[in-house]
């Protein structure tokens, strides 16, 4: 398949003022490009809070026997050093596809709720633009939970740190929307997947079964972090990046890949 090259905004008043500065656009294909090498961290930048893009704090985000590891053995309590490891450029219509399983205990100090919790966040902000002291980055995070071991838990549901979308015709300001996955317990390999057409629908699956939809992504122009990044009134996004997610609980990723879709 042919690499993608990065293209200017046509809206610069919008897109340099959020920071976004790049498209990948392509024919439809059949084909998925892997984004993780399988080797090493080539072509991820990792932030954590608290400290400078590029830092890989406590070695969190690591590559062995083959996958991708969010790892806590280097911890001794977690100390709200949320993380996020970004691709190297931004998307706007295609398709996205990891296989994940959870795996050991959550590190010390990480929150209830971050327990078997992680995600991979797209229509990111830029990297470089976050603070250094924020937790999220402002996004779409397709969720990737575990079970406990008893209770119903689904996967694939949708975060919102500084975005509303639109579902069934109504703009919806939930933080954390459910989907309708079923629950996967223990260790066990999940393929989590995401349909991304710009500002347009936005569809996620779990091994393959369609769990949640929605459309109109947007900026919550109350959220601190949105201020920062554009002017009131600038509010639709329809590209960004991709980040996979460090926050306290032990993920395993044996592959993360991307093909494009055509612009409807």
């Amino acid at each position: 398949m042919r690499k993608l090259s990065p293209q200017v905004c046509c809206n610069l008043a919008i897109w340099s003022a959020f920071l976004f500065v790049g498209d990948s656009r392509g024919e439809e294909s059949n084909e998925w490009t892997q984004l993780f090498n399988g080797r090493d961290l080539e072509g991820w930048t990792p932030k954590f809070r608290g400290h400078e893009l590029g830092e890989n704090y406590l070695n969190t985000f690591r590559v062995e026997d083959g996958m991708l590891k969010v790892s806590y053995d280097q911890y001794d309590t977690f100390d709200d050093k949320y993380g996020h490891l970004f691709y190297r450029e931004p998307f706007s219509h295609y398709e996205v596809r990891a296989e994940y399983r959870v795996v050991g205990s959550q590190v010390a100090g990480g929150p209830e709720w971050a327990q078997r919790n992680n995600g991979l966040m797209i229509h990111s902000q830029l990297p470089k633009s976050m603070r250094r002291d924020q937790k999220f980055p402002v996004s779409l995070e397709l969720q990737l939970l575990g079970g406990d071991g008893s209770r119903s838990r689904t996967t694939g549901n949708l975060c919102t740190p500084g975005t509303h979308v639109v579902i069934n015709g109504k703009l919806d300001t939930r933080h954390c929307i459910d989907s309708s996955s079923a629950t996967f317990h223990g260790d066990q390999w999940v393929t989590a997947r995401a349909e991304v057409h710009g500002n347009g629908v936005i569809r996620h699956f779990i091994n393959g079964q369609l769990v949640l939809e929605y459309s109109q992504p947007q900026l919550d122009e109350t959220d601190p972090d949105v201020e920062q990044l554009i002017a009131k009134g600038q509010k639709l996004l329809d590209r960004g990046w991709i980040a996979v997610q460090a926050e306290s609980h032990p993920f395993e990723f044996r592959k993360i890949e991307l093909r494009p879709l055509p612009e409807r």
